[in-house]
């Protein structure tokens, strides 16, 4: 059935509304107002529940910007639902878990306003179903995330975080609304689609033609490179995996809602969201979208699992292996095979589900042990035991061990790359071996995170509190729901993951089932290979520990690029700014001045605009004369002693104007430059005589002839604008519309008395396009007022140049 479209705006829009009204609760409820803000996400998923059952299935759309085409329009379907899911109900965790967590922190108010503002944004990235409102929520998300990632804001370890976060993830948003725009320009040159579409659903039931136009255009790759761009900042994707360790500034509770089960998700989502609109159902094994997505996933995952190994933190080991998750979730919707598509819908379920429990027990380490530091945490169990079999059991699903539910998603990956491999041959077989020892470090760090609640205790490990309630539960609901999804992984298919298959493949779709393995395949083998090997490492672990970090010095270090790159940035910023912001006059103007030269003379080459032929052109000798008079007194008007006497030659050149109209055969024009001149001279001159006689220094050799470069360079670009704009023949199909619709006089209809006031065309051009040329002329002088105005005041305060 079709979503219905108030529960739906509900759904997107509700946590928005209470977002603006949590100052004021906070006023009135305090500490209690997370159970406030879980209330206002247990309502939102209880919506998006009811969708579900439902059945819903579609497009809704509400008028946006109908001029352009745009609409609010929100798309319901498998994969919607899921992320929807995820977002509203890992937020009644979170919400609820932060009750105890945030106890006694700084920014209450703003935390949770901005907590459930950033779940609006996610359900409206999650639900969008045109191009702008996707960019939309997607920017509100990067925005809402900064202000959480900042939340500590006197610390520069915060600052440094969120500022990393917002450039990274808005650079690359920017990237993909240029993909989307090229999406726009491709359907908009197909007669399969009616004008122009930003609606995705309409863009996917004709992806066989907008491939077509796209690729016959040289478009196709650097489309999927502009959104995979976007997709591969937002998901932490190598190397933009920089900004995720930083990200752990923030408060435990925001890293297991942001950073686990919803914001990194946001990038597989938009993957998972295009994929069936560029990749045909007879797609190449290796052809454009897997040599991007399942080559960037694979080393995303292997990289960022080699790092986690290294981390000293045990937020930063689970933000690494955060990136190698989703690293795994790219990859897998990189492969054209239907497994890919498996392993990618089941693992965004799987990794949610172990990835925020973990990041909670992580939260409650810090809080209970107050270290996050490695080595100075062992023996856990004896304080914390409800929370070590948490640990336990998230972590061994993130080791993919089997039967555990990381264990199917993973096998599904390995079954994936091996047909691409088993198709290919050849270098294709990198695929199965990377994820294979991806996968070893993988199973290293994850059995790394679970031993930190056995063995003996560190002798600087202090007492240890049990958490409170609002804390354990949480994580708690979440290691059940992973024991609930490795007990009946197909259940959970059944139910939704299936739809979410149908989402991200191309045609109709069926959904999937997975069985623990009862025969040796060659998938089983590479799953026993990854555990076999991590075992025997994981003795050495902390030789592999200080290998890694060994090597990760200088230019091997993606953070050494970012942070270079943005100290090269401020320091240009630096050096440039006194150049450009001087605080005077004439600086700006000859900035903007260029600017304007440069911009117009480029968009001409740029077009490609050709010169006029002039054919026929006669210039009497009195005109040859009176242009002459104007030349020399514009000449005049450089060298003048004063004001006055610049004033008064600059009017010898409009007067020259005048008369060359009146040789011209044009004395209205001749009569208006006349009266205009005259007025301006008269305002000039009483304007003049509160000023001193006086123009400053001279400027020095080199900026007087830079000036007047600059001023040939103007006048010319004028000159080439005029003859351009003036070459053109009016489209002949105008002449006939104005004739059939107003006629001649004894038949001229209504059109032009109902639209344009007048009786006849003359009249009614004359008026609105003579109106709008005295709306421009009565712009000049008020900026010339303007300047006027603004240089006597500068000179009031003493500036002279």
């Amino acid at each position: 059935m079709q979503p219905t479209p108030e529960v739906v705006l509900a759904v997107v829009f509700l946590p928005f509304l209470a977002a603006a009204f949590t100052p004021a609760v906070y006023r009135l409820l305090g500490e209690r107002t997370a159970y406030f803000a879980a209330t206002v996400a247990l309502v939102t998923l209880g919506l998006v529940t009811d969708q579900y059952l439902a059945g819903a299935h579609g497009t809704v759309a509400f008028d946006w910007i109908p001029s352009l085409g745009v609409s609010l329009a929100f798309h319901v379907d498998g994969l919607a639902l899921l992320i929807a899911f995820l977002a509203s109900g890992v937020g009644v965790l979170i919400l609820t878990y932060s009750g105890g967590y945030m106890h006694g922190e700084p920014g209450q108010a703003k935390y949770y306003a901005t907590l459930l503002a950033f779940m609006g944004s996610m359900l409206g990235v999650a639900l969008a179903g045109d191009l702008i409102a996707l960019f939309v929520f997607w920017e509100l998300t990067s925005l809402s995330s900064f202000i959480l990632i900042g939340h500590y804001t006197g610390e520069k370890s915060s600052q440094y975080a969120a500022r990393k976060s917002m450039l990274i993830t808005v650079s690359g948003g920017l990237f993909m609304l240029v993909g989307f725009l090229l999406l726009v320009w491709a359907s908009g040159q197909t007669t399969a689609i009616e004008g122009t579409t930003y609606s995705i659903q309409l863009l996917v039931e004709h992806a066989d033609v907008l491939r077509a136009e796209l690729s016959s255009a040289g478009l196709l790759v650097p489309v999927l490179v502009l959104i995979g761009l976007g997709a591969a900042t937002k998901s932490a994707q190598v190397p933009f995996h920089v900004w995720l360790p930083n990200a752990m500034e923030a408060p435990t509770p925001v890293s297991a809602f942001l950073h686990s089960a919803t914001m990194v998700k946001a990038g597989v989502y938009l993957v998972g969201r295009f994929r069936p609109l560029f990749l045909p159902k007879e797609a190449a094994v290796l052809g454009d979208w897997t040599l991007i997505f399942a080559v960037l996933g694979l080393l995303t995952m292997t990289v960022a699992a080699m790092l986690a190994v290294s981390a000293t933190d045990i937020k930063e080991l689970l933000a690494y292996s955060t990136a190698s998750h989703l690293g795994l979730i790219i990859a897998a919707f990189g492969f054209a095979n239907s497994y890919g598509a498996e392993a990618g819908a089941f693992h965004i379920l799987n990794h949610a589900s172990f990835k925020a429990a973990l990041f909670m027990v992580a939260g409650i380490i810090a809080h209970e042990a107050g270290t996050r530091n490695i080595d100075r945490l062992g023996g856990l169990r004896k304080h914390l035991p409800i929370t070590a079999v948490i640990a336990v059991v998230a972590s061994l699903s993130m080791a993919g061990f089997p039967p555990f539910n990381g264990f199917y998603s993973k096998e599904l990956l390995f079954e994936a790359s091996y047909h691409a491999a088993e198709h290919m041959g050849g270098i294709a077989w990198a695929f199965p071996v990377v994820a294979v020892f991806g996968s070893v470090f993988t199973f290293l760090y994850s059995i790394k995170f679970a031993s930190l609640f056995f063995g003996d205790e560190p002798d600087g490990l202090g007492h240890v509190h049990r958490p409170p309630v609002a804390m354990l539960v949480p994580p708690a609901i979440l290691g059940a729901l992973v024991l609930a999804i490795s007990a009946d992984p197909n259940l959970f298919i059944e139910g939704l993951v299936g739809q979410v298959y149908g989402s991200v493949v191309p045609g109709e779709a069926h959904s999937f089932s997975v069985h623990f393995p009862t025969k040796l395949t060659p998938y089983v083998i590479m799953s026993i290979i990854t555990i076999v090997v991590g075992a025997a490492a994981f003795p050495f672990y902390d030789r592999i520990h200080d290998a890694i970090n060994a090597a990760l010095r200088g230019p091997v270090r993606a953070n050494w690029w970012y942070d270079n790159f943005v100290e090269g940035l401020t320091t240009t910023s630096v050096a440039v700014t006194p150049k450009i912001q001087t605080g005077l006059l004439r600086t700006y103007a000859t900035w903007g001045l260029f600017g304007f030269v440069a911009l117009a003379l480029g968009g001409y080459a740029a077009a490609g605009v050709p010169m006029p032929n002039i054919e026929g052109l006669s210039v009497s000798i009195p005109i040859v004369l009176v242009l002459l008079v104007a030349l020399v007194g514009a000449f005049a008007v450089d060298v003048a002693p004063s004001h006055v006497a610049g004033v008064l030659t600059l009017s010898i050149v409009g007067f020259m104007v005048a008369i060359f109209y009146i040789l011209a055969d044009a004395p209205d024009l001749a009569l208006t430059q006349l009266v205009v001149e005259t007025l301006v001279l008269v305002i000039f001159l009483l304007v003049l005589d509160r000023l001193p006689a006086f123009y400053g220094d001279a400027p020095d050799r080199l900026v007087f002839i830079r000036d007047g470069l600059l001023s040939f360079a103007v006048g010319g670009t004028v000159f080439l604008t005029v003859l351009f704009s003036t070459n053109a023949d009016p489209d002949g199909s105008l002449k006939e519309f104005f004739i059939h619709h107003a006629g001649v006089p004894a038949e001229h209809g209504t059109f032009f008395a109902d639209f344009g006031g007048g009786s006849n065309i003359v009249n009614v051009i004359l008026v609105d396009f003579r109106g709008f040329d005295t709306m421009g002329e009565i712009s000049v002088v008020v900026m010339a007022s303007l300047a006027i105005l603004t240089l006597i005041r500068m000179r009031g305060q003493g500036e002279t140049q």
